[in-house]
């Protein structure tokens, strides 16, 4: 191809160089491989973090999220999920479904990633204090590039005016694949473990050559300490804080998390430190989350900001993520069950 601009001015080599950047922090350029947008309120978007959280807090939800990363820049990344679930009333309530939708999209590039997959799992009671969920993801997957926003150099007349279509050949046929996930929560009413496992299939995401989508690995968990407990039935006054850690990895490229919620029911709030470690020449990025989350009847509304802590963090602007829930659950028919013994402890995960 062509160059895109003879003469780089300087608003515009800013825009090139970090754009540039961010490409990286999502990419592992040297294997030519994908890489996963991750969200910073992973228990709003639990259903996209482990396909095992399905119908484990609700007894049905229906959760948007919207997430724009790097909004200093033109054309930033931007995340916009639907996740629904629901619970079946069958006796022990063992068996949940999912949907997730998800779609990624830079204006710069002219990319977008669609995604809508089904989840199922299965929950079930190992002691009277000990539950395990045990979930599974089929998804299907579409990218493609889109040219609105190249300019090339034959379209540059010498006085700087753009003029008519190229001539380059833009033979990219968007990416059809399906992508496989698995995973398992382990918890009690205070403590959970989550694993998990996507893109088991590592499919093929790449325009003209091969560019694997690499399995991502993630393991979390955390433990819930009482300051008020809730007591059995209608009453919902709870007041806890609860730390909590994550590692994920995806090719050459891995995530350490560690962070504390406060929750004062019905307010929640957050601060998650982030430590990323990217393949290729890109340094390590240092961010901290800071959330709040407010919680009315059966909606729930959080609020996130990412500070860059590293340079090109910084430069790049950070992230906001908004997300919007309504759930159900039946805190009457919860507690009838628990009397009885016959329904799994309640998962103490943070909600946003």
């Amino acid at each position: 191809m062509s160059a895109i601009m003879p003469v780089l001015y300087p608003s515009l080599r800013f825009k090139i160089r970090y754009g540039l950047a961010a490409c990286l922090l999502f990419s592992t350029v040297s294997k030519g491989r994908a890489q996963d947008v991750f969200f910073s309120q992973p228990f709003a978007t639990r259903l996209h973090t482990n396909p095992a959280f399905t119908g484990l807090v609700d007894d049905y939800s229906v959760t948007l999220s919207y997430r724009n990363q790097f909004p200093t820049l033109a054309g930033s990344f931007v995340s916009t999920q639907a996740a629904a679930d629901f619970r079946l009333k069958s006796p022990g309530q063992h068996h949940a479904l999912g949907l997730l939708v998800n779609q990624d999209r830079t204006g710069a590039l002219g990319y977008t990633r669609f995604e809508v997959g089904g989840l199922y799992a299965y929950h079930t009671r190992l002691t009277q204090q000990l539950a395990l969920s045990g979930g599974m993801r089929a998804s299907y997957g579409r990218q493609r590039i889109g040219y609105d926003n190249f300019v090339f150099g034959d379209q540059i007349m010498e006085d700087g005016n753009v003029v008519g279509p190229s001539a380059e050949s833009l033979d990219f046929p968007p990416v059809n694949y399906l992508s496989l996930g698995t995973g398992a929560v382990l918890y009690t009413e205070q403590a959970w473990l989550s694993l998990a496992g996507q893109h088991l299939n590592q499919p093929n995401l790449g325009f003209q050559k091969q560019s694997q989508l690499p399995i991502l690995l993630s393991i979390s968990g955390g433990y819930k300490f009482f300051a008020i407990k809730p007591s059995t039935g209608l009453a919902t006054r709870e007041v806890s804080y609860i730390p909590v850690a994550a590692y994920t990895r995806q090719g050459g490229s891995q995530r350490i998390e560690t962070g504390l919620y406060l929750n004062a029911s019905p307010v929640t709030l957050g601060a998650v430190y982030r430590n990323i470690s990217l393949s290729g020449n890109v340094s390590r990025q240092e961010v901290v989350a800071l959330l709040a989350g407010v919680q009315a009847g059966g909606l729930r509304l959080g609020y996130s900001y990412d500070i860059g802590l590293s340079r090109l963090s910084a430069e790049l602007g950070g992230a906001h993520e908004v997300t919007l829930a309504l759930r159900a659950f039946d805190r009457l028919e919860n507690a009838h069950r628990r009397l009885k013994r016959r329904l799994y402890p309640t998962a103490p995960c943070p909600a946003f």
